[in-house]
């Protein structure tokens, strides 16, 4: 019998620079903390999983590097089906870099809304932080995207911020569906309705726990 082949997603993770794009990226494909990884490097990584016990091919692009906001370039953002916005908690200007990167995306995709997910990275930092875990859920809602906390030297919560924006890309997909049937007179839920059951089930996760 053949084997079903795995549908592919493509994620691309932004941030400003030293957010730790690369380490989350590497922890994810490697399982292990690199901390000396060129960070002028753009690279991309794919990795095979199951994600809810559906076979799943995650090409994954790191926009690596010390970017500036000229350098956010349409070539990488427009094949993205999902973005991780990654700031750290150590950061208060890392967090607010993400409102320029989630306008950008919004932009170049000439959309309202998009799959994306807002990830505080470093919360093995908590002696440093400088954003609160509240402002990164009020991000997100202003964002109406989910809301994660990581890290990527313990692994904390690294492979749920990949797999749920695998999710979120799902459900986008879903939606414009439903959104062609609702045209039609067939029905279907609304964006309002499916983004805020979605969130309600993320929050229990979003928290950063270090075991």
């Amino acid at each position: 019998m053949a084997q079903k082949s795995s549908q592919e997603y493509k994620v691309v993770v932004v941030g400003g620079g030293a957010v730790g794009k690369s380490c989350l990226t590497l922890q994810l494909i490697q399982g292990a903390f690199v901390d000396s990884y060129d960070p002028t490097i753009e690279d991309s990584f794919r990795k095979q999983c199951v994600i809810d016990d559906k076979a799943v091919l995650l090409d994954v692009f790191d926009t690596a590097g010390q970017e500036e906001y000229v350098a956010m370039r349409e070539d990488f953002i427009r094949p993205g089906e999902g973005f991780l916005l990654v700031y750290s908690i150590t950061s208060k200007h890392s967090f607010e870099e993400i409102k320029f990167f989630q306008q950008r995306i919004l932009r170049v995709k000439e959309k309202d809304s998009f799959p994306m997910i807002v990830v505080g990275n470093k919360c093995d930092l908590e002696g440093e932080r400088a954003v609160l875990t509240e402002e990164g859920e009020q991000l997100a809602r202003q964002f109406g995207c989910r809301f994660i906390e990581t890290s990527a030297k313990s692994g904390a919560n690294v492979e749920n911020a990949f797999y749920d924006i695998v999710r979120e890309i799902r459900e986008y997909g879903r939606d414009s569906t439903s959104d062609a049937s609702d045209v039609n007179g067939t029905g279907g839920r609304s964006n309002k309705e499916t983004g805020e059951q979605d969130l309600d089930r993320a929050t229990s996760r979003s928290k950063c726990a270090i075991m």
